[in-house]
């Protein structure tokens, strides 16, 4: 069966879906995008994935394309359509269609809206969590609103393939003060020997995850403490565990970076139980 994509107005083949040379997305990665996994047909965390959509929206000063229910009729038109039980569904919002020039075009230019969806092999992912994976760390290299969920994404594409270079799953960012920011496509987490549980501030500096808000109701369900601050990755190389959390993976155990092996260089306990409990707390509609 071929893959439908919708594209301004028009559900299409995957094949034959396009957008205009002169999207804005395109020329200038003028855009935002949301990620939400679906889980038995239906989408997970709609709400919170809609409300980081808007913020992304006002602060690059792009008018919403339509009402979010609107939005989310068409998200699950496309994932019905691809008969996803168990994937991923994508939605880009661009500035629109304009003659190329760096300044805003006129009002009347309408957004651009595109939504994608694919099957996952849950069985796959699961092995992986039950293998772990390895990270390596790269310096921080991209501008500084990592707040926005922006389509310009090649600094992260880079550090991504920096890491298949060197036979890692993952990039960590460190910035210019020796912290671990976040990943190249999720939010870092480490747990200590005694316990704690930490990962980076969302206030500054990283993408506010979607996933990484609902493990922080899961933690405290757990009565494990959780302390969002800075980590090196000497702290994180003498953690017990290490996970990376995101829509595609939820969380991800790390058993080494930088070639240096985890606790005992396997998958901890408590990435395990996160994982096994994060769809309990998880807003599936």
């Amino acid at each position: 069966m071929s893959r439908i994509a919708y594209v301004n107005g028009l559900y299409q083949n995957l094949s034959d879906a396009a957008v205009n040379v002169e999207d804005r997305g395109y020329q200038f990665a003028d855009g935002v995008y949301e990620v939400c996994e679906i889980v038995g047909g239906k989408m997970v965390d709609f709400p919170r994935h809609m409300a980081r959509l808007e913020r992304s929206l006002r602060e690059l000063r792009i008018a919403t394309p339509m009402a979010l229910t609107s939005l989310k009729v068409i998200m699950q038109e496309v994932v019905r359509r691809n008969r996803i039980s168990y994937g991923i569904v994508y939605l880009q919002v661009t500035r629109g269609v304009a003659h190329r020039d760096h300044g805003f075009p006129s009002p009347d230019v309408k957004p651009s809206v595109v939504v994608t969806a694919k099957s996952l092999n849950f069985a796959k992912n699961q092995a992986a969590a039950e293998r772990g994976v390895k990270v390596i760390t790269t310096a921080e290299n991209r501008w500084p609103r990592v707040d926005i969920k922006s389509v310009g994404l090649l600094p992260n594409v880079l550090a991504r393939q920096e890491a298949r270079d060197k036979g890692a799953y993952e990039a960590w960012y460190v910035d210019d003060k020796g912290f671990v920011t976040e990943g190249a496509s999720c939010n870092a987490w480490i747990i200590t020997k005694d316990g704690r549980v930490i990962t980076k501030s969302a206030e500054r500096g990283i993408l506010s995850g979607i996933t990484r808000a609902v493990l922080v109701e899961v933690l405290a369900s757990l009565q494990l403490k959780l302390e969002e601050r800075n980590f090196t990755p000497k702290e994180a190389a003498d953690a017990a565990e290490a996970f990376v959390s995101s829509a595609s993976q939820i969380v991800m155990p790390v058993i080494s970076i930088d070639g240096n092996p985890i606790g005992n260089g396997k998958p901890g306990p408590t990435a395990l139980r996160l994982r096994q409990e994060f769809h309990k707390f998880a807003d599936i509609a």
